[in-house]
């Protein structure tokens, strides 16, 4: 799985020689630092080591400390231990949302139909690909292990490396653009258009996981978020009405239609979003669940279908 190159062991550790000396890198620091960045030491380090000219650097200084997020500066963000491309305008992917990748990897089959819908830079989709595809490459190589043990070889190839018939879709043309690159490099497809409105007709009552990262800050609320995003990050990525569930409520509605008998629908909300969410898709004929992750401050509602449709 390639997007952009995994992450260095440490924000430092990057092959490639900075581009400025060491006298150059602690003036980065104090910069940085002096606009407000927090971690400003760690911040440089991962400019350096992103930037390949002097100018280009300077350029990812001056935006970072005008306020830009420093994932829009690089490029790229950190998801699931990779590094998925992020363009100016697109939503950021959240660390928290990694218990979301998780929660759907726990449900998904190697080959399954997989959908992320809200998509933004892909990369919920794209995480999830490589998850499905490193955990079925450890299952082959065990059960290949235990062939040799026993004294022979598997009797046939594998029929598949985890592939996953991957869609994603976004209403934001900029969005799409930036999920292009991140899903085709994991095989899949990315659609512009309003939540199941882009999809191929052929995946109604075919969708194994529904991925669905959709807004969920109340409108009055979305004041309260910072600059960062308020400025730099589409609003539609962001409000999701009156009590945070509108576009929620919209998906959970439809997705009935287009899961396969017993297909998932999973969505990310805050805590106290969470049992109006669940309600929600209990009402529109989903058995609902919620988990939650202390450690990333996440929560996920988790809706599944019947095991067939009257």
């Amino acid at each position: 799985m390639s997007l952009i190159p995994p992450l260095p062991s440490s924000p430092g550790s990057s092959a490639r020689s900075s581009p400025l000396p060491s006298c150059s890198r602690s003036a980065l620091v104090s910069r940085l630092r002096e606009a407000g960045c927090v971690f400003a030491e760690d911040e440089a380090e991962l400019m350096l080591s992103t930037a390949i000219t002097p100018g280009e650097l300077e350029d990812m200084a001056e935006r970072r400390a005008a306020g830009t997020p420093l994932e829009h500066v690089l490029g790229w963000a950190e998801f699931c231990g990779m590094r998925t491309a992020v363009g100016p305008g697109v939503f950021v992917p959240r660390r928290r949302s990694e218990f979301l990748v998780r929660q759907a990897a726990a449900l998904t089959r190697a080959g399954a139909v997989v959908v992320d819908l809200c998509c933004g830079s892909g990369a919920l989709g794209a995480a999830l690909a490589a998850v499905v595809a490193s955990r079925t490459q450890q299952e082959e190589e065990r059960g290949r292990e235990r062939g040799r043990q026993w004294g022979r070889e598997p009797a046939h190839e594998p029929c598949s490396r985890g592939e996953l018939e991957l869609h994603a879709a976004d209403i934001d043309p900029a969005a799409v653009r930036c999920a292009r690159g991140n899903v085709a490099a994991a095989g899949g497809r990315v659609h512009e258009g309003d939540l199941y409105d882009a999809l191929p007709s052929r995946l109604r009552g075919r969708i194994e996981v529904l991925l669905a990262n959709v807004p969920y800050v109340p409108t009055d609320s979305v004041s309260l978020l910072p600059p960062e995003a308020r400025v730099h990050e589409p609003m539609g990525a962001l409000d999701g009405g009156t009590d945070g569930l509108d576009v929620l409520r919209r998906v959970s509605a439809v997705a009935p239609r287009w899961l396969a008998p017993g297909g998932h629908l999973l969505v990310e909300t805050s805590e106290a979003q969470a049992g109006a969410a669940a309600a929600a898709f209990e009402g529109d004929g989903l058995t609902a669940r919620v988990a939650r992750c202390d450690e990333l401050g996440a929560t996920v509602v988790i809706g599944t279908g019947p095991a067939a449709y009257g």
